[in-house]
């Protein structure tokens, strides 16, 4: 039987237990399901029951997190990344939150009903599992820099541009066909060829032409000077001949910054260019590429790979694979997607440093000469 001396240091040993909680302050874990005005919120205070999801403005978030993390308490916050960027997150952190942005996912693959409330709860369900340990509960992303989100969208912009600038090129022609039962030919609403395409048009087609063709030019133009501002940011710099400088700092913009990859099955995964897998026991199943990536990314690699297949013969990827390219076109296009995947680790490891362009059997060449 304990005596009163050795009771009563336990009493005051759970007592400075107690005080010492109360100083380090109560978790809070909020899971959010974001929306362009409103966030509807779950929240969990320490182990307790997850509370009935609310739905609060932007600014009632906010300030709620700024007095409990003044008070002492610790916030942590998770939301799948969205549209909206990574704004919340800034103003989240600045608020003092610990906040996670995650890969959009399906957050319960058992029920068939799905509303905002019941993905908070969920979301601030798997924070709390992820806090205990259980890592595959969240899969965070890695967060950007201003710098870097800005230097990335030049990269979409151009996207954006180059698309439109097909639209309404297909535009004309769709109009032509449709009244005149002509075609009009690549680049029709250049100078020359629509001074020369323009007399042979009917007034009427001419006329509903004409606005195409300025707003073509003036897509072109933007166009144009992006094209220039994103070659700029690697114009001093010495680059695989064929690669291209374009392509080169458009596939660095989406990156970021190679060196968050610690090995090369994570870069490869990136890309989204690993074969899918359905396997069991001894049979072993691999079929299409997931997809799981960054898409731009993806398509920029496979048309560098067609490029570097011609103008790179001394490439170890290019060696290892050419008897194969050698077979029909369907085998091609399914090697040149495994180049892609291979390219992408090459990649890394040049501009990480693990490896120089010889090595990998690259030649370089100035980046102002190529474009």
């Amino acid at each position: 039987m304990k005596n009163k001396a050795t009771l009563h240091d336990e009493l005051e040993l759970n007592d400075s237990k107690s005080a010492s909680k109360e100083a380090i302050g109560r978790v809070w874990k909020l899971g959010l399901d974001v929306d362009l005005r409103w966030v509807v919120v779950a929240m969990q205070s320490e182990r307790g029951a997850i509370g009935l999801a609310r739905k609060l403005s932007r600014g009632q978030v906010l300030a709620w997190v700024k007095n409990k993390t003044a008070a002492g308490d610790s916030v942590f916050t998770v939301y799948e990344c969205c549209g909206f960027g990574y704004t919340l997150h800034e103003e989240l952190v600045r608020a003092g939150a610990h906040s996670i942005v995650i890969t959009p996912m399906r957050l319960n693959l058992e029920r068939r009903r799905k509303n905002d409330r019941m993905d908070s709860r969920e979301l601030c369900l798997r924070l709390s599992r992820y806090l205990d340990g259980q890592h595959d509960e969240l899969k965070p992303i890695r967060i950007p820099s201003r710098a870097e989100q800005q230097r990335r969208e030049l990269g979409r912009q151009r996207e954006f541009w180059k698309r439109e600038l097909r639209r309404l090129e297909n535009h004309g022609r769709a109009l032509r066909i449709e009244h005149e039962h002509e075609t009009l030919s690549a680049g029709w609403a250049g100078p020359r060829k629509w001074k020369q395409i323009g007399p042979q048009c009917s007034e009427f087609v001419r006329g509903q032409l004409e606005p195409v063709v300025e707003q073509i030019r003036a897509t072109k133009a933007q166009l144009d000077r992006l094209t220039r501002e994103i070659e700029a940011i690697v114009g001093e710099e010495k680059i695989p001949l064929g690669l291209g400088a374009l392509t080169v700092s458009l596939i660095d913009g989406e990156v970021c910054d190679w060196k968050r990859f610690v090995h090369r099955k994570a870069v490869g995964s990136y890309t989204g260019c690993c074969p899918s897998e359905h396997s069991s026991g001894g049979v072993q199943r691999f079929g299409a590429i997931d997809r799981h990536g960054n898409k731009h990314v993806r398509v920029l690699l496979v048309e560098a790979v067609w490029r570097l297949l011609r103008w790179q013969p001394n490439w170890h990827a290019r060696q290892k694979y050419l008897q194969k390219l050698k077979h029909g076109a369907s085998l091609k296009k399914k090697i040149a997607v495994a180049l892609a995947r291979q390219l992408a680790i090459d990649l890394w490891r040049w501009r990480s440093g693990r490896a120089t362009a010889a090595e990998l059997g690259w030649t370089v060449a100035s980046a102002k000469s190529q474009i």
